[in-house]
């Protein structure tokens, strides 16, 4: 352990598989009803942990490993993190590898202080690009999902029956830690439409059957792009003659793409015409 370190922050070091605190994150990270239920979120890696920090969540507990962070650059973040976290543990290689997620993990692991954005805490400017989310099922779309929205300047994420765990070491990692960045809601279809309606956002419901494709829509104004499953689409409720469609032109003989694939080809289509980029 540097010294620096250790005179700088009060650590607990663990040497045992069966310390309770292992068995416990261990425990968490491969049961997700349990992290929704302890309101935790358990985050594996120096940059998505950055990330989080950087946008305001707070640290309830920290581990890392010395045995497995061993560039003498990382003490500065090591002393960041250590000094936002209410807790600190060093590890072992072989026992931090026991509650991390990856299979080459880099030393850093925190969990942090469980929060959902709520409509009466969002703040959202004029003519905004907003992704809505229907039942998507797979973490690792999402999480791609998540970082391409962030890269391309949408504004908000409107999760609509929700199917997996927004904060799932999945959903974090495929997001690089963009998660953290990104405003996001979860809400129902109802609560959603009406909120379109309220702050006139224009509904466009993604459908292979629409009369129209991404490049014939004027996305400059206040937009909502729906979005839903592969396998099943979207729902009723979200197809019906009062919300316009949008379809993404395709070959014949093709009739979907991956769903993180459809949102990056339409959201770009919309951030081109309102010249987010300029070359």
């Amino acid at each position: 352990m540097p010294k620096s370190l250790k005179e700088k922050n009060n650590y607990i070091e663990i040497t045992s598989f069966s310390n309770p605190k292992i068995k416990l994150v261990n425990k968490l990270l491969k049961d997700g009803p349990l992290r929704q239920e302890s309101k935790i979120i358990l985050v594996d890696g120096k940059r998505e942990i950055e990330e989080a920090v950087k946008r305001g969540w707070k640290i309830k507990e920290f581990f890392y490993s010395p045995e497995i962070i061993k560039d003498k650059r990382d003490l500065e973040i090591i002393n960041f993190f250590s000094n936002n976290a209410k807790s600190n543990y060093q590890l072992s290689k072989k026992i931090f590898s026991k509650i991390s997620y990856k299979k080459n993990p880099d030393g850093f692991l925190a969990i942090l202080e469980s929060h959902f954005l709520k409509w009466k805490d969002l703040k959202i400017k004029k003519n905004p690009l907003v992704l809505i989310l229907e039942s998507v099922e797979k973490p690792g779309n999402l999480g791609a999902i998540i970082r391409t929205a962030y890269a391309a300047g949408v504004d908000l994420i409107i999760l609509n029956d929700q199917k997996t765990d927004l904060y799932s070491p999945n959903v974090i990692r495929a997001s690089t830690g963009f998660i953290f960045s990104m405003p996001i809601i979860i809400s129902s279809v109802e609560e959603t439409i009406e909120w379109c309606h309220n702050n006139d956002i224009k509904i466009l419901a993604t459908s292979l059957k629409a009369k129209k494709n991404h490049f014939e829509i004027d996305f400059k104004k206040g937009t909502g792009i729906v979005f839903g499953t592969e396998a099943f689409g979207l729902s009723k409720a979200w197809l019906n003659e009062k919300i316009d469609q949008v379809s993404i032109p395709m070959i014949s003989g093709v009739d979907s793409l991956n769903v993180s694939v459809s949102v990056g080809v339409i959201v770009y289509e919309a951030t081109r015409q309102r010249k987010y980029f300029k070359n």
